[in-house]
């Protein structure tokens, strides 16, 4: 089976920076799994993927724009030094969790002064080539519950009616 939308898709990859740092890495036992065109992974590494068979190996370059996007400025904004907890030892670098309107916002240090917090909201790998070595482990149709985990994947009780797509109201 060739990996194509709506397949579930199990890799072994080794991701690296193009300062040659290996930022994030899993193991045959232990795989990054997903399904394919569901949005769960970048654009570059779908591209990269589309049409391969279990047991394939390849490495892909994958540019800023089909990753994570550009650095963009706009998105390092000063914080009051006085929304954050007194006393708090605040450092260049430092990950935040906060919570917004809209749900939860990670941002990362950039600078403290005495009465401002810089906080960049980029992707912490914005402006980042990634070099990945993947090996597919697997390619497959998802299961229901695979599928089910997407959330609104399907509006209907499709367990009791056979599974996804039988109903008609799935996508």
């Amino acid at each position: 089976m060739e990996i194509n939308d709506r397949t579930y898709v199990s890799i072994d990859y080794t991701l690296k920076l193009d300062s040659g740092e290996t930022i994030d890495q899993t193991t045959p036992e232990n795989p990054f799994g997903f399904i394919f065109g569901a949005g769960q992974v970048i654009k570059g590494l779908e591209d990269g993927i589309r049409g391969k068979k279990a047991g394939d190996k390849l490495s892909l370059t994958i540019s800023p724009q089909d990753a994570y996007g550009e650095a963009r400025q706009d998105l390092i904004r000063e914080i009051p030094r006085s929304n954050f907890p007194e006393g708090m030892d605040i450092q260049p670098g430092m990950p935040f969790e906060a919570q917004s309107p809209h749900g939860p916002v990670r941002f990362t240090v950039k600078e403290v002064r005495d009465d401002m917090v810089m906080a960049d909201f980029n992707h912490p790998l914005a402006g980042e080539t990634l070099h990945f070595d993947i090996t597919i482990l697997e390619v497959r149709e998802p299961s229901f519950a695979e599928m089910a985990s997407l959330g609104g994947a399907c509006s209907c009780d499709t367990e009791s009616q056979g599974g996804c797509g039988t109903c008609g109201g799935c996508g």
